[in-house]
């Protein structure tokens, strides 16, 4: 069966991961620390992606590389920009794009220099995969926690999700974001620091990519603020039960969307 990666921006999603795994064996390379093994009977690579565009794309390329992963699917934490994306929420990433390229008057604001494109686009059938293990999982989430009348339960939401080497941490920086976008026609739900590097890497090599994000916050002034809590008692419990069900439907369906060799894999 072909070696899934899973990349991680956060230590709390991937403790229980590794408690799960079985022939567990670390390996130290490039500075990092990977851990091999079968997780509910699908050979997996863990890795923690480190923070910023430059980290998460060495890492990618290590798990290409040295481990051989034949797919990526990449968990974390973001800030919403969707007006309609709320926290706790999560969204499963289309394509990606990096908010803070800028190599104009040379190239066209937000377009990477030589691919002629500013966003890349994640593995649809690996995506569609892990939107399904998503929805299950909030589903699941939902029967276990009763919400009060006037909260709504957790959304899943699919489309573009913005990377940069800048923590958004003011409605002002977001709202320059999001105008930034929308210009160029780009209506991005959420924003985070690595995704449209992972994303980049993937395309280079063909790799099936595929990624998702639990909002923590709106991405303005209190976005810090309790950002440890939520990580411990939300992000990292909705990444590893989503996870957990991606890998059971990997597992049901071995030969399915974005295995290697067949169409759909990026």
């Amino acid at each position: 069966m072909a070696t899934t990666a899973i990349l991680s921006a956060l230590e709390q999603e991937q403790q229980g991961l590794r408690a799960q795994l079985t022939g567990a064996r670390q390996v130290q390379r490039a500075g990092r620390e990977f851990w091999l093994g079968d997780l509910h009977g699908a050979p997996v690579v863990l890795a923690l992606s480190r923070i910023g565009k430059v980290a998460a794309a060495t890492t990618a390329t290590t798990l290409i590389e040295a481990f051989g992963a034949d797919r990526i699917v990449f968990t974390g934490v973001a800030g919403a920009l969707g007006p309609d994306v709320r926290v706790g929420d999560v969204v499963v990433a289309s394509h990606f794009v990096q908010h803070d390229m800028d190599a104009s008057p040379l190239f066209p604001r937000f377009e990477v220099p030589l691919y002629r494109q500013a966003q890349f686009a994640c593995d649809p059938g690996l995506t569609e995969l892990l939107a399904q293990a998503c929805r299950q999982t909030m589903a699941q989430w939902q029967q276990q926690h009763t919400n009060p009348p006037q909260v709504p339960p957790p959304a899943v939401h699919q489309g573009l999700i913005a990377s940069g080497d800048r923590f958004i941490g003011t409605a002002q920086v977001s709202r320059d974001v999001q105008q930034g976008l929308r210009a160029h026609a780009m209506h991005a739900l959420a924003v985070e620091m690595e995704g449209a590097a992972v994303a980049q890497v993937c395309h280079d090599y063909g790799t099936a990519f595929a990624a998702v994000r639990t909002i923590s916050d709106r991405a303005d002034d209190i976005a810090h603020v309790d950002f440890a809590q939520f990580v411990n008692d939300v992000a990292g419990v909705y990444a590893q039960r989503i996870l957990v069900n991606f890998i059971a439907r990997l597992v049901a369906d071995p030969g399915g969307p974005s295995a290697p060799g067949r169409p759909g894999a990026c």
